[in-house]
């Protein structure tokens, strides 16, 4: 009986570690996959512009910094520096200001939930469920008749209240981990609410948090239809600036995956500098 229990544990083990190595090939190919086509904007942005657009493509072309050189202006062409400026500024105040109005919202959801919460869960939501483009138009008159038309600050409340609801909706979960206790706790030493919540919830909620900001700072960056619209010259925004390389006459492969890595990097940043917040956040469960 003994022997053959050890010959069954040895074969259920055999299993496992055989499953296991197949899952972590399979993973591995499935970061592959999808590194892949990054890996390729990054090879094509050093080749010429006749090298990239060859069909099939060469791997063995030489390499230039001709895109690069164009993205920052050094052949003539418009600077990419006020663009980046205009973006970083949309980005990091609209975050700042959602979180700031989200952060409440979600304590009144979730640790002191008010009447019918799901029901405001759901307003909330729903207003995600519009189309961008049916909006553009009400959005442009009313920008246009204020005199906010190639305004970065429009662009900034007009992000802050298009990340609003999926910050509501990520923080309240994050904040529904917080336990009551420590609340109670709080509340009996005399602390008030704004205490309470600036100096209890918001740093136990930390890392639910970071990845909220991540998040809205990723949609507010990548926004492309609205700045498109409401800018110019003067808040122009990266992603518009990028789509400045894109012309119906000449060759322009190089040059945007040169302007495309460069313009993600800020992205990539602040995702690796955040990434152990982010990876705790995602883990709380508001994210499935």
């Amino acid at each position: 009986m003994t022997t053959i229990t050890t010959a069954a544990r040895r074969r259920t083990g055999s299993r496992g570690r055989f499953r296991g190595a197949a899952l972590g090939v399979a993973a591995w190919l499935a970061g592959i996959l999808f590194v892949l086509p990054i890996l390729w904007m990054v090879l094509t942005s050093f080749h010429s512009e006749v090298d990239a657009a060859t069909n099939p493509p060469s791997l063995t072309a030489s390499l230039t910094l001709d895109g690069y050189r164009a993205f920052f202006g050094l052949d003539g062409g418009a600077s990419p520096w006020p663009a980046l400026l205009n973006s970083v500024t949309a980005s990091v105040v609209s975050t700042l200001l959602t979180l700031l109005l989200a952060l409440p919202a979600a304590y009144a959801l979730s640790v002191r939930p008010v009447r019918k919460w799901t029901d405001v869960l759901f307003f909330f939501l729903s207003t995600k469920m519009l189309p961008m483009v049916a909006g553009l138009l009400p959005v442009y008159l009313f920008a246009k008749n204020t005199g906010l038309l190639d305004n970065i600050w429009a662009l900034v409340v007009l992000y802050t209240a298009m990340n609003l609801p999926i910050a509501v909706w990520m923080l309240q979960s994050f904040l529904s981990e917080v336990p009551a206790a420590v609340i109670e706790a709080a509340q009996i030493d005399g602390a008030r609410l704004p205490t309470i919540l600036w100096r209890v919830v918001t740093p136990l909620a930390l890392p639910g948090i970071a990845a909220t900001s991540l998040i809205c700072f990723i949609f507010s960056w990548n926004e492309l239809l609205f700045a498109r619209v409401l800018t110019g010259v003067v808040a122009e925004t990266a992603p518009v600036f990028l789509t400045g390389f894109i012309t119906s006459q000449g060759l322009f492969l190089a040059k945007v995956c040169a302007a495309s890595l460069m313009i993600s990097l800020p992205v990539l940043a602040a995702g690796f500098a955040a990434q152990d917040k982010l990876v705790q956040g995602l883990s709380l469960g508001a994210v499935k």
